[in-house]
């Protein structure tokens, strides 16, 4: 007998405060990107500071994020 898969990881969930990332989110009018310092960190949402503000993202309309480096000098 196989054990049974758990959930899948919750890649954002490594990230630390303080980190760059990219989080790529899904809204009714489409794709959007946020860029910038990560804020918060939770298993249901990550708040990002982009150049426009802060911006919340829900797990649930996360399609893929990644840590970047920083911004060229």
């Amino acid at each position: 007998m196989s054990a049974t898969p758990g959930p899948p990881a919750l890649p954002w969930l490594s990230w630390r405060a303080g980190d760059r990332v990219v989080v790529r989110y899904r809204e009714a009018d489409g794709l959007h990107d946020a860029l910038g310092e990560l804020l918060e960190v939770e298993p249901g949402a990550v708040v990002v500071r982009t150049r426009r503000g802060d911006v919340r993202v829900p797990a649930e309309a996360m399609v893929t994020g990644k840590r970047v480096p920083p911004p060229p000098g």
